[in-house]
């Protein structure tokens, strides 16, 4: 018999979240018994191109967290899943992200937050941390900087880790190259070898390039 402890059991709650245009189905994770070290929300990727809170590296994202500690918090966007609504162009998805921090901060009175986004969902997390102090660290995973706006990055103060593949077509790397420079400290660039827009063989190293920015909390 191994001597070796065991983590406490992982506590995944279905739940209806109150948003902006109807309901949102959410999923939270903690570990039974143990009080969360913070609190921290994943956002999905685009939905009009399948994009979900079960995405494989939406998924990744968010059991890193919870074995680092965190109460975990990620939903479909609006129209998706069964989320009510329709896609707003993002416009709407970032009041949904509102919304959804709202409750994990209600949650979590006085925890520190932290908020991730994959893709599409980076670019609504990148918004809604430059316009919210109570965000102390955002992870923007393979941002779509060539086809969207991430003019904020410039001024936001919050405390910026990019997680991006070199085999990435869809977010490629030279895209983020031309942008990242003017972005305001803190910040941190890890470049993940190989990887394709959706780290396809590559979550592990995803995982552990999120715990080489985020391990030291």
């Amino acid at each position: 018999m191994s001597d070796t402890p065991q983590a406490p059991p992982v506590r995944l709650q279905s739940l209806e979240l109150p948003g902006p245009a109807g309901v949102l189905e959410g999923l939270y994770q903690t570990r039974e018994g143990v009080e969360s070290a913070f609190a921290a929300l994943v956002l999905h990727p685009h939905p009009l191109y399948g994009g979900t809170l079960h995405n494989k590296v939406v998924h990744r994202t968010a059991t890193t967290l919870l074995a680092m500690g965190a109460a975990v918090l990620r939903f479909n966007f609006r129209g998706v899943g069964a989320s009510a609504g329709r896609h707003d162009q993002g416009e709407g998805e970032l009041e949904d992200a509102r919304a959804a921090w709202s409750w994990l901060r209600a949650r979590h009175p006085g925890a520190r937050l932290w908020l991730a986004g994959f893709s599409f969902g980076s670019w609504v997390a990148a918004r809604h941390a430059a316009s919210d102090s109570s965000v102390e660290r955002l992870a923007l995973i393979a941002p779509p900087v060539g086809t969207q706006d991430f003019a904020m990055m410039r001024t936001a103060t919050v405390d910026k880790l990019v997680l991006q593949g070199t085999a990435d077509v869809t977010c490629p790397p030279e895209k983020l190259d031309a942008h990242y420079p003017t972005w305001s400290e803190p910040k941190r660039l890890i470049r993940i070898e190989g990887a394709t827009h959706f780290f396809d063989r590559k979550l592990q190293e995803l995982a552990d390039a999120l715990l080489a920015g985020w391990g030291a909390s």
